[in-house]
């Protein structure tokens, strides 16, 4: 059912500044983009006050490079032959970029020794440390695994359920069923999944966002009909339902006592599987799933309390009899 997991090994320079310039308020120093195609290979910024002091041992030279304050002010103080010699050295060693905060400039000689060695460099006018959170954030995400898998994705009263079965189970009609109860679609049929730190986020491909295919009734726009409030761009996923066949009606869970989880790029969702079958209303049926697990995680377990009394009263300490 899943794709093969996609794994980012490196960014160019050229794909980190489209995707992300108006974000981190990133301006281009010159109007040379000869830098664009060197990659970034670790999804953190680095600080190079050691290397700028000459010491290159252990220089992560393949992140992006930010000089704030203090790295501005320290080649400053720095002779004009020394500051050309360190920032040479610096750019010797294959760095994807340089960003200036603060909206410092670097002296005309280390712009012409960067322009030499075709090394882009930025400048925005964050504050150093608000620059670098915002960017790890940022190539966190970029850096992340995913993978693509065949379903239906809603937020459902705040919970990210992915509908999941073999094709014609309902998956379509029981995300309609979810949105005319107030939900909201993710996406339908292609679910792109990212692992977000220690969440997964589910996702559409911008050509498909917003529609849903209908058997019998075809293309249709949730937009169009239930209105934006109907539409999420991504939603963390917390619950996965699989829509099983009339004939496994008897081989599912019954009591909701015991449940495995599902695994998607090494996480484990909470996951229940509902049988498809004439006169059942499969939407209401996931509506109760997802209510469920917020009562789950607020605490309250239904069918553990409903097991609980039971021992009780086998036990003859039910104090209800």
């Amino acid at each position: 059912m899943a794709s093969r997991v996609k794994k980012i090994t490196s960014i160019s320079v050229g794909h980190f500044y489209e995707r992300h310039h108006e974000a981190l308020k990133l301006g281009l120093v010159g109007d040379s983009q000869e830098g664009f195609e060197r990659t970034i290979r670790e999804p953190a910024p680095n600080r190079p006050g050691l290397a700028l002091a000459g010491f290159f041992t252990y220089f992560a030279h393949k992140r992006i490079q930010v000089i704030g304050n203090s790295e501005a002010s320290y080649l400053k103080k720095l002779s004009p032959d020394l500051r050309a010699k360190r920032f040479r050295q610096l750019c010797e060693k294959g760095v994807p970029c340089i960003v200036i905060s603060r909206d410092h400039v670097l002296p005309d000689e280390l712009l012409s020794i960067a322009s030499d060695y075709k090394l882009t460099i930025f400048r925005t006018p964050m504050v150093t440390m608000q620059f670098l959170n915002l960017a790890s954030i940022l190539l966190e995400q970029e850096f992340s695994e995913s993978t693509t898998l065949h379903g239906c994705m809603v937020d459902f009263r705040g919970v990210g359920v992915l509908i999941i079965g073999s094709s014609g189970s309902g998956k379509s009609e029981t995300a309609i069923g979810l949105l005319e109860r107030g939900g909201a679609l993710v996406a339908d049929d292609m679910v792109r999944i990212k692992r977000h730190g220690d969440e997964l986020i589910a996702s559409c491909p911008d050509l498909a966002r917003g529609y849903i295919e209908m058997r019998g009734i075809g293309i249709i726009n949730a937009a169009n009909l239930y209105g934006l409030s109907a539409l999420r761009p991504e939603k963390r996923l917390d619950l996965v339902v699989t829509l099983k066949s009339e004939r496994d009606l008897n081989k599912v869970d019954r009591l909701g006592l015991h449940r495995e989880g599902h695994v998607i790029l090494d996480h484990s969702i909470p996951h229940v599987e509902i049988p498809v079958a004439a006169g059942r209303d499969t939407a209401r049926l996931v509506a109760v799933a997802a209510l469920d697990l917020q009562l789950r995680r607020l605490g309250y377990d239904m069918a553990d309390e409903f097991n609980q009394k039971l021992l009780a009263k086998m036990q003859g300490t039910d104090p209800t009899i």
